[in-house]
């Protein structure tokens, strides 16, 4: 790649190349080799007959609104209840699972990692099966299948039940998060994905608030009225019957691509297809690339991705885990406690939805997202140095590191729009998400039993990794600015080739020089 520099580039409008005009115009044999392994919209277009296909503006936003009413609303709802599903455990453990299934010890530290362990040992498999299956189809199987686990769990009646359930949690569940950055990367142009990513992934704050509300509605009544079954198990099956429901309707409405969406005319698909043309990224590749492995493995770019996952996460998993429990360790009740969540989850929308504007205003998304980041900085700060008796002072600190996600949501839009070749961008979103796994794991064990109620060392790993992961991003915003000037420099030599079309040719973006990073 490096070493040939020969960059292929693109037209403004859909015009098809065939691998016989590649061979009349003495194209490089490698990029003749990609014409006869295109991207799925290739086959589309290929109906045109070389007819040129130009969207103008209003046609353009005419799309983009059919679109965001489609896939948007059920995409943050499934996000929510991602999130709100394996946060669960938290409200549960304060509404008396853990006497329930007699957990002593480090027994809820560990049942608090084993959803990451499902999560890590599927992670890889499942996003080749997202390259390999019906993108839609498998990404709704996932989410019916771990509403069903879940319900489950309010059969569970001793330790290794809860171990089986929380494992097998993590393993369907692991398709959610790259199924969704693939989609996005799908439907949606470079300019427009950043915003959307923080939109759906902001309903992770969604889920919070909707989480404390139950758990706190369930707590009250079943103290006032009693209960036939533990409170704890009716949150479970409450939360995972609404996910089967959101799960069916997710099957309705998503499709595999824009070539069969129902709710799209025939003349609309391909346009569909055509206005996400300037990406240089198509929209799907079922063939898997061994080079695109390779070339992921060694791209400066995955490593960071891999390490930032890795050190942010260390402190979601430990915070997700045991927020409940900070909060009762700040002078509140269980109950108060449960209630007391929700504000942090309504930070956390409000900080992703901000960074997704300024970012798309700014055209910025890395610097931008570094303020979530300063953010839990200082309310990490605030939790470790006040005084015991300044609760509220330290209950304000818990709210404001909930604006931590920006940045590991800015990242995983990074993957949506500056990973181009779809085996490629499934590896790397494969190894971000196995950082992102191992983070989480790591994160609760730094809660330990001995150093409750205020987990003094869990607290200052927390302010440490969230300063490294700050010191990640600004090399993240290095490279791609470097990356950008390389790439500019190439196309401006005088022996530069330029082809058209080459966007539905699943090359990657070290391949192609005319592919320019989003920041």
């Amino acid at each position: 790649m490096a070493e040939e520099e020969k960059a292929i580039g693109t037209s403004s409008a859909v015009d098809v190349e065939t691998a016989m005009d590649m061979k009349e115009k003495h194209v490089d044999p490698t990029l003749e080799k990609h014409a006869h392994d295109a991207d799925e919209a290739m086959k589309a277009l290929e109906e045109l007959h070389g007819e040129s296909l130009e969207l103008d503006e209003s046609t353009n936003r005419r799309l983009l609104k059919i679109i965001d009413w489609h896939m948007m609303p059920i995409m943050c709802c499934i996000y929510g209840m991602n999130f709100l599903d394996k946060t669960t455990l938290s409200y549960a453990s304060i509404m008396g699972i853990k006497t329930d299934l007699n957990l002593v010890k480090d027994d809820y530290q560990w049942l608090s990692s084993l959803f990451y362990f499902g999560y890590l040992a599927w992670e890889y498999p499942t996003n080749r099966l997202l390259q390999r299956l019906p993108l839609g189809k498998y990404s709704a199987a996932c989410i019916l299948t771990w509403g069903l686990v879940l319900c489950c769990f309010a059969a569970v009646n001793n330790y290794s039940g809860a171990i089986a359930i929380r494992f097998f949690l993590g393993v369907f569940e692991a398709a959610v998060t790259p199924g969704f950055a693939l989609l996005t990367s799908q439907w949606y142009t470079k300019q427009e994905q950043g915003s959307r990513v923080n939109i759906w992934f902001s309903f992770n704050g969604v889920g919070q608030i909707l989480g404390g509300f139950i758990a706190y509605g369930v707590a009250v009544g079943t103290a006032k009225h009693g209960s036939a079954i533990e409170p704890w198990k009716i949150i479970f099956l409450v939360t995972g019957l609404l996910t089967i429901a959101l799960g069916l309707v997710f099957l309705w409405i998503v499709p595999d691509n824009q070539l069969n969406a129902r709710w799209l005319k025939k003349e609309d698909r391909i346009l569909a297809v055509a206005r996400v043309q300037s990406n240089q990224q198509g929209i799907g590749n079922k063939h898997f690339k061994m080079y695109q492995v390779k070339e992921a493995l060694m791209d400066p770019m995955t490593w960071a991705f891999f390490f930032y996952a890795l050190i942010a996460d260390i402190p979601n998993g430990g915070i997700t885990n045991f927020f409940s429990q900070m909060i009762t360790s700040f002078g509140y009740s269980s109950q108060e406690s449960l209630i007391l969540g929700v504000p942090g989850g309504a930070v956390e929308v409000i900080a992703l939805l901000c960074n997704g504007y300024m970012g798309y205003k700014t055209g910025n998304r890395i610097l931008c997202s570094l303020g979530g980041l300063l953010c839990a900085l200082v309310g990490m700060i605030l939790i470790v140095a006040l005084p015991e008796s300044m609760n509220v002072g330290r209950l304000i600190g818990y709210y404001m590191t909930q604006a931590s996600p920006t940045a590991f949501v800015a990242l995983l839009a990074m993957i949506s729009s500056n990973v181009a070749g779809y085996t490629k961008k499934t590896t790397v979103a494969a190894l971000y998400l196995i950082g992102y796994c191992t983070g989480n794991i790591i994160g609760p064990q730094t809660f330990r039993p001995k150093d409750a109620p205020r987990y003094i060392p869990a607290e200052i790993t927390i302010i440490v990794c969230i300063g490294v992961s700050m010191c990640i991003m600004l090399f993240v915003y290095w490279w791609y600015v470097k990356e950008n000037r390389r790439k500019e420099e190439i196309r401006s030599r005088p022996d530069y080739v330029r082809l058209q079309n080459q966007g539905f040719l699943d090359l990657t973006d070290r391949e192609n020089m005319d592919f320019v990073y989003a920041i």
